[in-house]
């Protein structure tokens, strides 16, 4: 489930020589802004062609929770009470829904990059699946298996550490992976074999050892060995249709756990 955001974007004017009274009252105002539950995260910038500008940027759950949640909030005066000698200063204050239309360029590489492209998780799953089917725990959910499964799996995997999308293009995208779990009623002591053996597979076929490239690598699997354990148990009925995810450094799909 995504969280709708808003985001604010307020402009400020300030005299260069109020610059680092300035950046040090917003340094302290920042706390309780990061403890506001509608805040999402913030960030001030300052213009390196005109210095005396500044743009703070700040992410809301929605524009009523910015408006009324927060500055009816017990977060608010003490926010407020540390910016207040600034708001004159203010050239500009809006809201702005994020669009579709975003991205990131090609000066971080992305994990699929990392990682050794397409033959690299090939390898992987190839590896993976050899031992998923000699192990006692899980290799029974997996007998009868279609052999070109350690394939498709690879594919899966390439999309969504940000390589090409042949598992939506091919094999019918998040929809079609939901599918093979529904009814299958995976226990946790067999997601965590499977988890194990996936890790040790990475080592096997050498992929990247860094903490950065691994950190991010585990976290997908972590996240999504756990929603495939929720769907699979009797009764499950998850969303159906949904983009596959995509993962990236330190960053997962927008989620908020359910109660």
């Amino acid at each position: 489930m995504g969280i709708a955001m808003i985001v604010e974007y307020i402009r400020y004017r300030i005299d260069q020589a109020d610059a680092a009274d300035f950046e040090a009252a917003y340094a302290r105002a920042a706390e309780p802004l990061s403890a506001a539950p509608q805040c999402v995260d913030y960030e001030l910038s300052r213009c390196v062609d005109e210095p005396e500008w500044y743009v703070l940027r700040i992410a809301w759950t929605s524009a009523d929770d910015h408006l009324q949640g927060f500055r009816g909030g017990e977060h608010f005066q003490s926010f407020f009470a540390e910016i207040r000698p600034y708001v004159q200063r203010i050239e500009e204050m809006r809201h702005y829904e994020r669009t579709a239309v975003r991205g990131t360029g090609a000066s971080v590489p992305s994990l699929y990059e990392w990682a050794g492209g397409a033959e690299a998780f090939a390898r992987l799953t190839d590896v993976f699946y050899a031992r998923v089917l000699k192990d006692d725990l899980i290799g029974p959910l997996f007998a009868g298996m279609d052999p070109g499964h350690p394939e498709y799996v690879a594919m899966w995997l390439a999309e969504v550490f940000g390589g090409p999308a042949r598992y939506s293009g091919e094999r019918g995208g998040y929809h079609h992976m939901v599918v093979q779990h529904l009814g299958k009623g995976i226990g946790e002591p067999q997601r965590r074999r499977w988890v194990s053996l996936l890790m040790d597979a990475a080592d096997e076929v050498g992929l990247p050892g860094d903490p950065e490239f691994r950190a991010a690598f585990s976290g997908y699997i972590e996240w999504g060995t756990r929603i495939a354990l929720a769907n699979s148990q009797p009764g499950a009925t998850p969303p159906m249709q949904a983009p596959v995810p995509r993962w990236g450094w330190g960053v997962a799909p927008p989620y908020i756990p359910q109660s």
